[in-house]
């Protein structure tokens, strides 16, 4: 009897484990970020910088052909905004 509760006890730990961001988003979430527009559309800007300077990295690294066409793509619509 005693060794199910331990295996219970286990289990449950490690369930909360590899399920704790999907617990923490889930039950607590984050408090909107932005506050103003102006805040929003940095954040937003920011977000559009890091995705463009990780394809442009990526790229930098092995080429143009590195970039798949879906990649390609993305940099494009990014770079057009």
């Amino acid at each position: 009897m005693s060794e199910y509760i331990i295996l219970g006890i286990i289990l449950i730990v490690v369930l909360w484990f590899f399920n704790r961001e999907w617990i923490k988003n889930r039950f607590f979430p984050d408090k909107q970020k932005n506050y103003t527009i102006d805040d929003q559309f940095n954040s937003e800007r920011r977000e559009r910088e890091k995705e463009i300077d990780r394809l442009l990295g990526k790229m930098g690294k092995n080429g143009i052909n590195d970039l798949s066409a879906k990649d390609r793509k993305r940099l494009d619509e990014l770079s057009k905004k």
